[in-house]
């Protein structure tokens, strides 16, 4: 059901299978004895093999929010329990694409919402009255962008209408629930073509509003370029079956706020090191109220931070410890890419690059031979001095 046949009709691999069923989640259980139930707000089965989980759906209907099983608040769906047959569930789902299935009885593709004269045009419809349907779950929007991305398609008019007048419904979203919604949207291989959506339809300042502003703004008469290139460099990665780490990805999203906030919070007796800590610790506290960055990441984060005064001090017998430390690829990538934004970081890029290819005698050579001629400027300026 759903993306699978989508994709299969599209002739792509889908990323994997899920099941609808008129059966109840306890009724799923009973059968599999390798089956848990998850979930409150949508209850599923989860049933195992080996590594393999086949998610489980019971069909849903249509509900005003006083049935058993179903909570609607202010129009948003917090429940969503109430079943139904295949039709009924057909129309609950939220794109016509998304609403098309497989019966393995007759191995026939059953479309009640005219999905695939949708797919051949190329065109994100959603099913029903765009206003309602958004209201139910405003996060709809957000699938609206990842797969209007993801597939090339076209967001039809009346739900692109729709999108634009109630963006700001996403405010209500649990800041918990939208950074797993964060991840879909930028580490599906279409970054930067989602992040250019997001910031057209207004959406990715409810995600990350102090990013947005900084991206408001300009850098001596030039636009800020960090988190596109970024992007551009996490669709590389991903092309080529290289991981892209959740920590790495929120360090770069929050870097310009990070940067901002360095030139408030920095006093005269304060080094950047100190500056960097005070603002990342303001910027992530801040971004927690509107999306929720798991402790874990941001420890991480942190530290490629951290370690961006210490990459600018090259030469030294630091450098030979620093490359040892297990953030050091990632703080080394995120310097990359401060070059490649604009920053004036080149020389210490190269500096570093030169410095992970050669062997331990010509790094120690590297190291004596700029503390070596800081001596000798040191000299030079003494004996000028003595001189006058």
């Amino acid at each position: 059901m759903g993306g699978c046949v989508r994709d299969m009709l599209l002739g792509r691999e889908p990323k994997d299978f899920d099941v609808s069923t008129d059966a109840h989640p306890e009724e799923v259980a009973k059968l599999f004895r390798n089956c848990r139930l998850i979930g409150r707000r949508f209850r599923l089965a989860h049933v195992h093999f080996g590594r393999e989980i086949i998610e489980v759906a019971t069909f849903r209907a249509q509900h005003s929010g006083e049935e058993e099983g179903s909570t609607i608040e202010n129009g948003m769906i917090l429940r969503d329990n109430v079943f139904g047959g295949i039709e009924d569930d057909a129309y609950r789902r939220d794109f016509t694409i998304n609403a098309l299935y497989y019966n393995i009885n007759d191995f026939s593709v059953a479309d009640y919402t005219n999905g695939i004269d949708d797919l051949q045009a190329g065109t994100l419809r959603l099913i029903g009255q765009p206003e309602v349907r958004f209201r139910e779950d405003p996060v709809r929007m957000l699938r609206a962008v990842r797969f209007a991305a993801k597939l090339g398609f076209r967001i039809a008019p009346e739900t692109e209408t729709a999108i634009w007048a109630m963006g700001g419904l996403l405010q209500d979203i649990p800041p918990a629930r939208l950074f797993e919604e964060v991840l879909k949207l930028l580490l599906n291989g279409c970054a930067v073509q989602t992040y250019e959506l997001l910031r057209h339809y207004d959406l990715f300042k409810y995600l990350f509003p102090e990013t947005d502003r900084c991206l408001g703004e300009e850098e001596e008469g030039y636009p800020h370029m960090f988190v596109l290139r970024a992007l551009e460099n996490t669709e590389i990665r991903i092309a080529d079956n290289k991981p892209v780490t959740p920590a790495f990805l929120i360090a770069a999203l929050l870097w310009e706020p990070v940067r901002s906030t360095v030139h408030k919070v920095r006093q005269k007796d304060m080094t950047e090191a100190q500056a960097l800590q005070i603002a990342g610790r303001d910027v992530l506290a801040e971004q927690t109220r509107h999306v929720v960055l798991p402790r874990r990441f941001t420890t991480q984060s942190r530290e490629i931070w951290q370690m961006q005064p210490r990459l600018i001090r090259t030469g030294t017998k630091r450098a030979l410890r620093l490359v040892e430390h297990p953030r050091f690829r990632a703080a080394y990538d995120f310097l990359l890419l401060r070059a490649l934004a604009g920053e004036d970081v080149q020389s210490q890029c190269d500096w570093w690059t030169r410095f992970q290819e050669v062997d331990d005698e010509a790094r120690h050579a590297m190291c004596q031979g700029r503390k070596h001629s800081g001596q000798q400027r040191r000299s030079r300026s003494k004996h000028r001095k003595e001189e006058k």
